[in-house]
C-alpha cells in the first residue's frame, strides 16, 4: 500500500507514527500487544495506590479494596502500578528489595495454598508439602528482609470459594500480615469481594472501597476513545468520539474496558486490510455480527 497517507498521521502518539512505515501485518501484530491508555479514573486509582505507598509505617496501615466486574480493567491498573515501582537490588545486604508484592488469591482460599503463592511470587526456593507454621515463619523472614510498602492480592473474590472457616482464616492472615509487617493491602476484585470482606466487620472498616463502574456516555468516555485511537496505528484519523460510534461502542460492550479494547483492535484490524485506514461505523457493526 503506498504510504502517501503517512503525512495525516499527527492524530496519532509520537511512539505510534514509526508503524505507520511497517506492512500491514506487522501493524495488526503490533496491536496484540499489551498497552497503557491513561485516562481519568485509571489516575484517580494509581494516585490512591500511590498514598497509600508513602504512607509511613504505623499500628493500624490504610487498606484498599478495588473492586468491579471482570474485564473492567482492575488488574490492569495494578500492573501499570507495578511496573512504576520495580524492584531493586540492595548490594550490601545482598538482599532484593520491592516495594510493591503481588499475587493472586488462590482459587480455594486455605493458608498452606495462600503462603505457597506468596513465596513462589517472591521467587523464594519452598516445601510445598511443608506445614503452615513452617510456610508461615519463612513468609514473614523473607518479607522483613525484603521490606516491602504494599502487597496486592487479585481475585480476592475467591474467597467465597471456600467454607466459612476457611473464610476466615485467610481474611485473618491478610490483617495478621498488614499489622505485622505494617505494610498496606490492596485487595482487587469483583463486587463479590465486597460481600466477602462485608462478613468481617474488622475486615470492611479497614479496606476502603473503590469501584470501577461500567463506562457510560461521558466526556471521561469520550477521552478514553481519543486517547485509545492516538495508539492505532492506522493512517486516517477516524474520530472515535463522534456521538453515533460511541453509542455503539457502548451498546455492543457494555461499557467493560476490556471489550471496548478488543472491539476497536478488530475493527481497526479489519480498517488495515480493506485498505480505508480508518474505523468507521460499517466495521464496528462487522466485528459486533462476527462477535454474536
Amino acid at each position: 500500500m503506498s504510504k502517501s497517507g503517512d503525512s495525516t498521521a499527527a492524530h496519532l502518539a509520537p511512539g505510534v507514527r514509526e508503524m505507520l512505515l511497517l506492512d500491514d501485518e506487522a501493524r495488526i501484530q503490533s496491536m496484540q500487544r499489551d498497552r497503557w491508555i491513561d485516562y481519568a479514573r485509571a489516575s484517580a486509582v494509581l494516585h490512591l495506590l500511590g498514598r497509600l505507598l508513602a504512607t509511613p509505617e504505623r499500628d493500624r496501615m490504610p487498606c484498599l479494596l478495588l473492586h468491579g466486574e471482570s474485564n473492567i480493567g482492575k488488574t490492569q491498573i495494578v500492573r501499570k502500578f507495578i511496573r512504576d515501582h520495580p524492584p531493586s537490588f540492595d548490594d550490601r545486604r545482598g538482599v532484593e528489595k520491592r516495594q510493591v508484592i503481588s499475587m493472586q488469591m488462590p482459587p480455594v482460599p486455605d493458608q498452606h495454598r495462600f503462603y505457597s503463592a506468596l513465596l513462589f511470587e517472591i521467587g523464594a526456593p519452598h516445601n510445598p508439602k511443608a506445614g503452615v507454621s513452617v510456610l508461615e515463619g519463612l513468609t514473614r523472614a523473607l518479607l522483613r528482609a525484603m521490606k516491602p510498602r504494599m502487597l496486592v492480592v487479585d481475585e480476592v473474590h475467591h474467597l467465597l470459594a471456600g467454607n466459612y472457616r476457611e473464610q476466615r482464616a485467610s481474611m485473618n492472615l491478610l490483617k495478621y500480615l498488614a499489622n505485622d509487617l505494617q505494610m498496606s493491602v490492596v485487595l482487587v476484585g469483583t463486587a463479590d469481594a465486597v460481600v466477602a470482606l462485608q462478613t468481617d466487620p474488622q475486615m470492611s472498616s479497614r479496606f476502603s472501597p473503590v469501584e470501577l463502574p461500567r463506562w457510560s456516555e461521558s466526556e471521561d468516555f469520550r477521552r478514553f476513545l481519543h486517547a485509545f485511537e492516538k495508539l492505532l496505528p492506522l493512517r486516517r484519523p477516524s474520530s472515535l468520539a463522534q456521538r453515533d460510534l460511541v453509542r455503539f461502542v457502548l451498546a455492543t460492550t457494555g461499557g467493560l474496558t476490556g471489550a471496548v479494547a478488543q472491539l476497536l483492535t478488530l475493527a481497526a484490524e479489519i480498517a488495515i486490510r480493506d485498505g480505508s485506514e480508518r474505523i468507521g461505523l460499517a466495521h464496528l457493526e462487522e466485528v459486533a455480527q462476527l462477535a454474536a
